[in-house]
């Protein structure tokens, strides 16, 4: 623990287990922490973090009554955590509600919690920082007033009841470990909320922001008969006994940490029909609307500066950010957690004092965007990525290295507005603001560099560096002769930028057999050239491959670790392409990817297929040619992440599935709802192609690419057409 004197960067493992019913479900399980362990932990001290929030879970270890517990994979984490200077905090419940043998209104829970914190505290006397009960506010509003998770209550008696007992419990636990670890420091969390409404509901918003406090003012000794809640209690049918407790027996936390989320600030508004039916609720008094405020547009003074001074104006204890992550793009991410850093060190030289902010869910989190109330649920990546099947850094685990190492990051993206900033965002109850001129960029702010403007990959990348706010120039080729190293390191020099995506290129195998000087010039002489400027300059760069760099010959889809063996001219002058950009600049990136269909040209295998189909007109596509279709806005938003997680080397990028073109073609008829009849498979030979092709070139990636399933990429490209479709898993 630091003295106060700079923001320190502590880290975090998303580990909710939570009761649902009769299920339990245990994060720690569904990101596989138990089975790779001190791996994990060798990878967090690589951040350079200080701390660590670790779980010690009740629910874990001791999920039956006097069951002996077995503490061996919880003292080699410890232990691993020692070796690396890295100091625990230890979480004994996480948004749980204890073992099945206890509960919230009968003591239980609490002389249960007490006993287990005299087990940890006993087998790991050094153990100085401790977090009980995580959340208790939040976890009684969702066990006790909301009904998602047990025990399912959805009346005030029930959420005080959860909220008095979570609290009581960490006050008996921390008294029970202090009895062997004296000096043994309670580091509580909770949200830092804050509600805003309509003059009509101002009412709601009050009292409201006062329950906020409700968990800290328990653990400090704060409720007597003149606290604004105490009336609340009491007429929920808490008795005076159970709420004058905690005079006696307060528990004041050495710090109050806080978790700040995109949700963490609402806004209530009786006028539902600004608002989707997601958002509509009520109270006894008044039906009204209940959103993140912002999606309104807000203007009251709002924001986690705000609220942590509020904070420590309230309580007068060194505060953290215990919690600070973002479901969203990666460049999203990195501004979320870059902007907290700023607010803390901000309020910190203005008198709060803040100890340190914590990157939560170093390996991401499974089902919050369904509350936890499912197994397993949809992933959201951390500062590592566990899509692939291992924890992959992403562009995150680099900033974290760059604060906890220098105190200071800057990457040109954070120079732009996260989504939440935008003014172009969405806003109910307000007409949508469209920009009719951009914001003019800081000269400061260096771009990325795309070549080939007019192409379809150029495009895409426009669109989306559009839509992730990502400050880029595009080049056409008379902008640009890539074939001309002196031209492109003038401009390199002149704009420098932080990344150059080569998306130009020779694209047309069949006349390239014809053209093979023009083939080899703009597929291989030019991009080696600028792969080599750019490793000079040390700015990423990225080239794109193919599948024709294969020759088919393989049972299975081929996998970054394949050797080429093109068929033709156009896949020889991609192979030497990947061959010589690698061996000038070892950080360049190479996408292999294959036949490309996206929503924002013509010239893709999908729209030519849907022009015939709803003029009536036969598909001749081959049966005998298998490949995996990839679709273009996935492969973008996939290789700008590659590009800000600092990948380097070959990579192939589809949607995943292995089918042949006339299989392909059936599939878009179907989920388009044209006839399928109207496809006909033909053999390859009959195609009239002159550039030889391999009969089988699906890829997949052994580096842990997984983009969306190529049915849901169909949809996706359909939606954004104006097709309907049919909606399910089609059988081709």
């Amino acid at each position: 623990m630091n003295n106060g004197n700079e923001i320190q960067v502590w880290g975090g493992i998303e580990c909710t287990i939570n009761r649902v019913g009769d299920q339990y479900f245990d994060q720690s399980l569904y990101s596989d922490h138990y089975s790779r362990g001190c791996a994990d932990l060798d990878l967090v001290a690589s951040l350079g973090i200080s701390m660590l929030r670790y779980p010690i879970l009740w629910e874990r270890h001791q999920p039956e009554p006097g069951m002996e517990i077995d503490w061996s994979f919880t003292a080699q984490s410890l232990e691993q955590l020692g070796k690396n200077n890295i100091l625990p905090i230890a979480g004994l419940v996480h948004h749980g509600s204890g073992p099945r043998h206890v509960n919230f209104f009968d003591g239980s829970f609490e002389q249960g919690l007490a006993n287990y914190a005299q087990q940890v505290a006993s087998r790991f006397p050094w153990l100085e920082y401790y977090t009980p009960v995580n959340e208790p506010l939040t976890t009684a509003r969702f066990c006790g007033l909301y009904g998602h998770w047990y025990p399912h209550g959805k009346d005030d008696h029930s959420f005080y009841k959860v909220l008095l007992a979570e609290c009581k419990a960490t006050v008996m636990a921390m008294e029970a470990i202090r009895k062997i670890n004296p000096e043994a420091k309670l580091i509580q969390t909770e949200d830092l909320s804050k509600c805003y409404s309509t003059p009509l509901l101002a009412y709601q918003a009050d009292m409201e922001n006062h329950r906020r406090w409700l968990s800290y003012d328990l653990l400090c000794g704060r409720v007597d008969q003149g606290h604004y809640m105490w009336k609340w209690l009491v007429k929920a049918g808490i008795t005076e006994e159970e709420i004058l407790y905690f005079l006696d027996h307060h528990c004041i936390p050495h710090i109050a940490g806080f978790n700040y989320y995109i949700t963490s600030e609402r806004f209530l508004d009786e006028d539902l029909s600004k608002y989707p039916s997601q958002y509509h609720g009520g109270n006894y008094r008044h039906r009204y609307a209940d959103i993140e405020t912002v999606k309104v547009p807000m203007h009251q003074e709002n924001g986690p500066a705000l609220l942590l001074k509020e904070a420590w104006q309230h309580l007068q204890i060194p505060l953290a950010i215990t919690e600070c992550h973002l479901h969203s793009t990666r460049e999203d991410q990195m501004r979320w957690f870059h902007t907290m850093w700023k607010t803390v060190n901000k309020v910190k030289r203005e008198g709060v004092d803040v100890r340190a902010i914590t990157a939560w869910a170093i390996f991401g989190l499974y089902g919050w965007n369904c509350l936890v109330t499912k197994p397993c649920g949809d992933y959201e990546p951390g500062v590592f990525n566990l899509s692939p099947g291992y924890p992959r850094p992403t562009a995150l685990a680099r900033l974290l290295q760059e604060l906890t190492r220098n105190k200071a990051y800057h990457h040109p993206v954070l120079d732009r507005e996260g989504w939440w900033q935008r003014d172009n965002r969405q806003q109910f109850g307000s007409p949508k603001v469209v920009s009719m001129k951009k914001k003019k960029t800081s000269t400061s702010c260096r771009p990325l560099l795309i070549l080939g403007k007019t192409g379809t990959l150029g495009k895409a990348f426009g669109q989306v560096c559009e839509e992730r706010n990502i400050h880029h120039l595009m080049l056409r080729r008379c902008d640009l002769d890539i074939t001309d190293p002196a031209g492109f390191e003038k401009l390199i020099h002149d704009l420098d930028p932080w990344g150059v995506v080569n998306a130009a290129g020779y694209v047309k195998p069949d006349e390239a057999e014809n053209d093979e000087q023009a083939c080899f010039l703009a597929n291989t002489q030019g991009p080696v050239s600028l792969a080599r400027i750019c490793s000079d300059k040390n700015t990423r760069f990225l080239s794109y491959s193919s599948d024709l760099v294969f020759d088919g010959r393989k049972a299975s889809a081929y996998t970054e670790q394949d050797a080429p063996n093109p068929l033709s001219v156009y896949g020889r002058s991609k192979a030497m392409a990947e061959e010589q950009i690698l061996a000038n600049n070892e950080q360049a990136l190479v996408i292999r990817s294959s036949s490309f269909f996206g929503p924002w040209d013509n010239a893709n295998f999908v729209a030519a297929t849907l022009s015939s189909l709803r003029e009536g007109r036969r598909v001749e596509a081959a049966r005998d040619v298998l490949m995996s279709p990839t679709y273009v806005p996935d492969l973008v938003h996939t290789s700008i992440d590659l590009l800000l997680d600092g990948d380097a080397g070959i990579y192939h990028v589809t949607n995943g599935e292995t089918v042949s073109w006339a299989q392909f073609a059936r599939w878009i008829a179907i989920t388009a709802g044209y006839d399928p009849a109207l496809v006909k498979p033909v053999p390859y030979h009959s195609m009239g192609w002159k550039a030889r092709r391999p009969r089988f070139s699906a890829m997949q990636s052994t580096k842990g690419i997984k983009l969306q399933s190529l049915s849901r990429a169909l949809e996706c490209c359909l939606e954004a057409l104006g097709h309907a479709y049919h909606s399910g898993r089609i059988a081709v």
